[in-house]
């Protein structure tokens, strides 16, 4: 790893300001644009099969990032670039959770335990100084099996949530009539089929709303490198985890819990999140009234 004075400052600012909001970011669309200001990164943590459940991993998790498209370019994409530079000597690397927890594949390089603490933390940080929302749906599948509900697909019910929270945000922002793009990683050509055809269902009022959603779907390529898709990557387990084990540390969700969409806005970030921008399908009783 490169000495401190070598790297790339992660971001243009003095290291203990904050970085504006995205209300206070000058708009990166003209008033009279077709398009929101924001732009939304999803990914997944889990299967949606009900046949075979992973009893250690018996849940299913979409995740919803809604970045401000200004900050999103002039400010994340960026960090993660200087990231990459400083850790890889390169940017063609994509970060993946899964490699990055079990130390396999590009991120097979730590010389030593501190030097992996050392990268996660700069990592961390990216996440926590970036000003994004995340909206959520976590599908406990056995109590969905439980419930006699086999017949149903998790990630549909999850897609519907998620969706209807995002319309939730836009609304409170004024964007709730222009259109957001939803960008998600390709799996394959008759997944991706199926997912455009229930997306498009749900945009057209089949959802608990009934309404029409202004949301156009976009497939994105791993090759790619999408920053936002490498976040949402980023984002999902922590917040299964969370549902599983509530009581176990859990770092990544308590830097989480102050992006989700919530009751209050900004002056409440960190609470009323539950049953609001973070979702778990059968809901819990103590949700089931919101």
């Amino acid at each position: 790893m490169n000495s401190e004075e070598q790297q790339l400052p992660l971001f243009d600012t003095d290291p203990d300001s904050q970085f504006p909001s995205a209300e206070e970011l000058p708009t990166a669309v003209s008033v009279g644009s077709e398009f929101s200001k924001y732009i939304v990164y999803v990914d997944e943590s889990g299967d949606h099969g009900l046949k075979s459940i992973d009893e250690h991993y018996p849940v299913f998790v979409l995740a919803f990032c809604i970045f401000h498209k200004r900050h999103y370019s002039e400010a994340i994409v960026p960090a993660l670039e200087k990231f990459k530079f400083n850790w890889f000597g390169h940017d063609q690397i994509i970060l993946h959770e899964n490699e990055i927890r079990k130390e396999s594949g590009a991120f097979n390089i730590f010389k030593s335990k501190e030097e992996n603490l050392e990268f996660l933390d700069q990592l961390t940080g990216i996440i926590e100084r970036s000003n994004f929302v995340l909206v959520s749906c976590t599908i406990d599948k056995r109590a969905l099996r439980n419930r006699g509900e086999s017949g149903s697909n998790p990630y549909h019910i999850a897609l519907a949530s998620c969706m209807e929270s995002l319309h939730g945000f836009l609304e409170e922002k004024s964007q709730g009539e222009r259109k957001t793009h939803v960008v998600f990683e390709c799996r394959g050509k008759k997944e991706d089929q199926k997912l455009e055809l229930e997306f498009r269902r749900i945009c057209d009022g089949n959802n608990s709303l009934g309404i029409n959603l202004p949301f156009e779907i976009q497939f994105s390529d791993k090759k790619a490198m999408s920053s936002g898709l490498q976040l949402a990557d980023l984002v999902a387990r922590p917040i299964g985890l969370s549902t599983l084990k509530p009581d176990q540390h859990n770092r990544a969700f308590e830097v989480l819990k102050c992006k989700f969409y919530c009751e209050g806005g900004r002056e409440s970030v960190g609470e009323g999140y539950e049953g609001v921008g973070m979702k778990i399908y059968p809901a819990p009783e103590s949700e089931k009234s919101r």
